[in-house]
C-alpha cells in the first residue's frame, strides 16, 4: 500500500480520516480516504487481480512439491473364471479364483539439467509479478477515485457559484421592482431581470444534476447500490499543499518512478520469469536420470491338493551297482483332501521389491523441445521489448505530467487574474447601474462575466491541482496533510 496511501490523501488535506460507519446513512459524509480504501477492498478489478495472483501461488507451490519424490500406492482385485495365470505361480490354470494385488511405487528426479529448479523459480517470479500487478490494479483504482472526486468537487463548486449567482438575480431583481414600482425604471428592466432569474435557476438545477450525476459514478466506482445514501466531504481546495514545481523535475521524478511503480517491477519481474523458463526448456534437451521402487504381492484363493504318503512301489526303473541290478521304488502320494494357503503366508511368500535406475535421452520426438525451448527465447524478447515500451511510456507520461502541469499553473494564474478584472467591471457597472447610467442588459451581462471568470478559474485550480498531485504520484514520496 505504498503509492494507494500516498494517492488516497490526495484531498485529505486538513481533516483527520473519519471512523467507518454503515454506507447509506444520510448524515455520513465520506472524505477520500474512506472512498479509496473502500475502493480497494470492493473494486470488482481488484479483486480479480488477487484472484489470478492466488492462481500464480498454487502453480508455484505445485511446481515446488514436483520435485519431491512421488509414491502411489495401488491396489487391485477380481474374480477370474476359466483358463488364466494364476498370479502366485505363473502357471495356465482351468480354475475360477478370487484375485487381491498390492503394490507401492516411488520415484524421484536424480538430475534433469535444473530444469525443475528453473521451473520453479519462473512460477516464484510469476507470482511475484502478479502481486505487483495487484499493486498496479490498486494504483489505478485510487486514481480513478481521486479524479471522480475531484469532479464531485468541482460540480459541487459551481453549483455554489450558480447558487450565488442565483441570489444576486433574485437581489437585483427585488431592487429593480421596488425601482419600477417607483416609475424611476421602466417595466423592460425587470422583465429582464426576470428572465436572467429563469437562466440562472436552469444553470443552478443543471450544476446540481451535474453533481448528482457524479455521486453515482463514484458509487459505481465503489461498488456501492446505486439507491445508498451517499456523499463526500468537501474541504477546501485552495488548502491543498502543493510542492513546488522545482521539486518536481521530470528527469528526478522519472529516475524515481522506474525503480518504484509497479508496472516497471511487473516487466522486469516478467523478463526474469520468461529466462527461467527458456532455461528449464533448454533442459528438457539434455538426458535425465530418474530412480525408481516398488513393492508389490499378490493373493488367490485357489484350492491345492493335499496329498499323503502312500507305500513304496517300483517305478520300473533300474539302477546297477558293482554289476548287480537293483529296482527303483518310489514312495506313492495320496490326496486326502484339498487345502488354501492363508492371506498372510501368500503376502509374505508373494512379496516383491524393485529398485533401479533409468534414463530418459531425448533423441528424436518431432522437434517439440527445440521448438518449445526457441518459443521461449521469442518470450524472453518480447517480454524485454514490452519492458521498453513501457519505460518509454512512463518517461512520456511524466514529461507531459510536468508539460501538463506548467501549463495548469500559468493559465491558472491568468483566470486568477481574468476574475479581479471581471470583478472590478461587475462592481462598476453596478454603481452605473444604480446611477441609471447603464441599461439592465449590459448588467446582466457584466455579471455573466464574472460568473463564467469564476468557472473557469475553477476548472483551471481543480486541473492545476490534479496535474500537480499526478507528478508527486510519480514521484512516489508522501503527500502533505497540511500546509
Amino acid at each position: 500500500m505504498i503509492r494507494v496511501i500516498k494517492l488516497l490523501l490526495l484531498l485529505h488535506f486538513v481533516t483527520a480520516a473519519s471512523g467507518q460507519p454503515v454506507p447509506g446513512n444520510p448524515a455520513d459524509k465520506w472524505n477520500i480516504v474512506r472512498c479509496v480504501d473502500y475502493a480497494l477492498k470492493n473494486n470488482i478489478s481488484v479483486r480479480q487481480t488477487d484472484l489470478q495472483s492466488r492462481f500464480s501461488e498454487l502453480s508455484y507451490k505445485q511446481d515446488k512439491a514436483s520435485q519431491l519424490p512421488t509414491l502411489n500406492f495401488s491396489s487391485s482385485t477380481g474374480y477370474r473364471l476359466g483358463r488364466s495365470e494364476n498370479p502366485t505361480t505363473g502357471v495356465l490354470e482351468d480354475n475360477n479364483f478370487f484375485n487381491l494385488g498390492m503394490q507401492l511405487q516411488s520415484g524421484v528426479t536424480i538430475f534433469n539439467w535444473f530444469s525443475k529448479k528453473n521451473t520453479i523459480e519462473a512460477s516464484r517470479l510469476s507470482w511475484e509479478a502478479d502481486k505487483q500487478q495487484i499493486q498496479k490494479a490498486k494504483d489505478d483504482i485510487a486514481l480513478n477515485v481521486a479524479v471522480a472526486y475531484l469532479q464531485i468537487l468541482l460540480a459541487k463548486e459551481q453549483a455554489n457559484l450558480a447558487g450565488v449567482q442565483v441570489g444576486q438575480t433574485k437581489e437585483q431583481l427585488s431592487n429593480a421592482r421596488k425601482r419600477v414600482d417607483a416609475g424611476v425604471l421602466p417595466e423592460l428592466n425587470a422583465a429582464e431581470l426576470e428572465a436572467q432569474l429563469a437562466r440562472d435557476s436552469s444553470s443552478l438545477i443543471a450544476a446540481e444534476s451535474s453533481a448528482l450525476q457524479f455521486l453515482l459514478q463514484m458509487k459505481a466506482l465503489l461498488n456501492l447500490d446505486a439507491g445508498a445514501a451517499f456523499d463526500i466531504e468537501t474541504p477546501p481546495v485552495d488548502r491543498i499543499p502543493v510542492d513546488a514545481l522545482a521539486d518536481l523535475q521530470p528527469d528526478a521524478v522519472y529516475a524515481l518512478a522506474i525503480g518504484m511503480m509497479p508496472q516497471q517491477k511487473v516487466n522486469t519481474l516478467r523478463i526474469q520469469s520468461a529466462q527461467k523458463s527458456a532455461a528449464a526448456a533448454k533442459a528438457m534437451m539434455y538426458p535425465a536420470f530418474s530412480a525408481f521402487g516398488g513393492l508389490g504381492t499378490n493373493y488367490v484363493n485357489v484350492k491345492i491338493p493335499d496329498y499323503n504318503i502312500g507305500p513304496f512301489k517300483p517305478t520300473g526303473a533300474v539302477v546297477n551297482v558293482a554289476g548287480t541290478d537293483y529296482s527303483v521304488v518310489a514312495p506313492s502320494f495320496v490326496q486326502v483332501g484339498e487345502r488354501s494357503i492363508p492371506l498372510g503366508k501368500q503376502f509374505n511368500n508373494n512379496f516383491a521389491q524393485n529398485i533401479g535406475i533409468s534414463l530418459i535421452v531425448p533423441i528424436l520426438n518431432g522437434r517439440s523441445a527445440r521448438t518449445a525451448w526457441e518459443r521461449s527465447r521469442l518470450t524472453v524478447q518480447q517480454a524485454e521489448l514490452q519492458k521498453e515500451l513501457g519505460d518509454m511510456q512512463l518517461k512520456q507520461d511524466i514529461y507531459k505530467a510536468y508539460t501538463d502541469a506548467v501549463a495548469a499553473m500559468q493559465k491558472f494564474n491568468a483566470d486568477k487574474k481574468s476574475v479581479q478584472t471581471a470583478e472590478k467591471a461587475y462592481d462598476f457597472a453596478k454603481k452605473r447601474y444604480d446611477l441609471n447610467l447603464l441599461s439592465t442588459y449590459d448588467l446582466i451581462s457584466s455579471q455573466n462575466n464574472v460568473l463564467r471568470a469564476k468557472i473557469q478559474a475553477l476548472y483551471s485550480q481543480y486541473d492545476y491541482v490534479f496535474k500537480m498531485k499526478l507528478l508527486e504520484f510519480y514521484k512516489g514520496q508522501g503527500l502533505k496533510l497540511a500546509p
